[in-house]
């Protein structure tokens, strides 16, 4: 007998919303952009990470950029009208937000922080992201997204990257 999959905090949510989604879960070794996708079956574009920040004024900040692709500092820190923007440590991200490194989810943090989603996202009818599990990803439109949590679309990843 297969074993039923546990549901994430993120799928809880998803779920208490009504709002519809499909999950996936896959050999959570896999941790790089291009295996994950693989493990999808789906262009890299399409999955995203979610990156946490800290501004010069000490506030955090969620970014969601196509897994492929790296945040560009200086345009995140424009959008976020920043002076500047660094990532936090790994070792806080846990404390933070709930989430372990590979496994970090824009949805369900331990606070909603401002996020923002790179504008390719703008270009699938669905996406991919953690389900706050290592080795599990949801897909949805970014406009179910957005009717989870206030999501701004932004362009924030580095050219040519």
């Amino acid at each position: 007998m297969a074993k039923k999959q546990e549901k994430t905090n993120v799928m809880r949510i998803l779920d208490q919303k009504k709002i519809e989604y499909s999950h996936y879960a896959y050999d959570n070794t896999k941790l790089n952009a291009e295996e994950v996708a693989n493990a999808l079956n789906q262009e890299v574009g399409k999955v995203f990470k979610t990156l946490v920040t800290v501004g010069k004024s000490k506030e955090h900040y969620v970014f969601v950029v196509p897994a492929n692709k790296e945040l560009d500092l200086k345009k995140a820190a424009k959008v976020a009208k920043e002076k500047s923007i660094e990532m936090i440590h790994q070792k806080e991200l846990l404390p933070l937000t709930g989430y372990i490194h590979g496994g970090c989810s824009p949805i369900g943090m331990k606070k909603q922080f401002k996020t923002f989603i790179h504008k390719t996202a703008n270009d699938y009818d669905t996406i991919y992201f953690s389900a706050g599990r290592v080795g599990n990803q949801v897909e949805l439109p970014l406009s179910s997204l957005q009717k989870v949590i206030p999501v701004e679309v932004a362009d924030i990843i580095k050219d040519n990257s």
